[in-house]
């Protein structure tokens, strides 16, 4: 298990990914490709098939969501039972190859949230960027005013007793200032959190289990931002992380 030593904000998250992109030589597939994967092995071991194989899969329509969508393809072959609930479809060429992939694999596409929900065994929350994103000068938050038809998706996520793995920023929380102080998704408390390259200011509101996801950061980026160099275990794309102490 390795331990958290400095968060990346959100103006150094958006600065990583460009970094990634460009001196690092990535696309944004192979990226989401990776974050995909690594979402898919925490899934794996948080919630072994003989937990239930039904695993639904709230998908926005930015990168967040492809990472979703990365995730219910390898969870399929793994043997699962992915559900994807995708109101908002990205029209772009690599989302619509991500769908035809799960559609080759007769993924199951939904349209009745509350009521998959109720008939899962685990859900993954890929859906932070259905909300609105504020510029400033400190970089970028996921804030704003819930869009409809998400008040009520994020009630069903507040009120469930099946739990929620929410992948890099839970849905309605700030990436900075985490949950927010009232209203919808203020009782929001996912069980797992996947941080996706590193971990973001908000998980030091996170109280339940927390891996970092993605093994993909040169060295030279990760001195650049300050991030800690975790110890992945052998093929894995995951690593099981906590606050340090003291």
């Amino acid at each position: 298990m390795g331990t958290i030593s400095k968060y990346l904000s959100a103006s150094n998250a958006l600065a990583l990914d460009k970094d990634l992109m460009s001196h690092g030589g990535f696309s944004i597939d192979q990226l989401m490709e990776l974050a995909g994967l690594s979402v898919s092995q925490v899934i794996h071991h948080v919630h072994p098939q003989s937990m239930g194989k039904k695993i639904l899969i709230a998908c926005g329509p930015g990168n967040n969501g492809g990472d979703g969508l990365v995730a219910a393809r390898h969870l399929k072959h793994y043997g699962y039972q992915p559900i994807v609930y995708y109101p908002k479809r990205n029209k772009s060429d690599l989302f619509q190859r991500l769908q035809t992939q799960l559609d080759n694999l007769n993924v199951t596409f939904t349209d009745d949230f509350l009521t998959s929900i109720k008939e899962c065994d685990h859900v993954i929350d890929a859906s932070h960027f259905l909300f609105s994103i504020s510029d400033s000068h400190t970089g970028f938050s996921f804030s704003g005013e819930v869009r409809e038809p998400f008040p009520a998706v994020i009630k069903a996520f507040e009120e469930t007793s099946i739990p929620v793995t929410s992948v890099d920023v839970p849905s309605s929380w700030d990436v900075e200032k985490g949950p927010p102080k009232s209203g919808i998704g203020s009782n929001f408390k996912p069980s797992v959190l996947v941080s996706l390259s590193a971990p973001k200011p908000l998980a030091s509101f996170f109280r339940g289990r927390h891996f970092v996801g993605g093994r993909f950061v040169p060295q030279k980026f990760l001195d650049k931002y300050g991030l800690e160099n975790y110890d992945f275990q052998g093929v894995s794309q995951m690593l099981e992380i906590r606050e340090k102490q003291g």
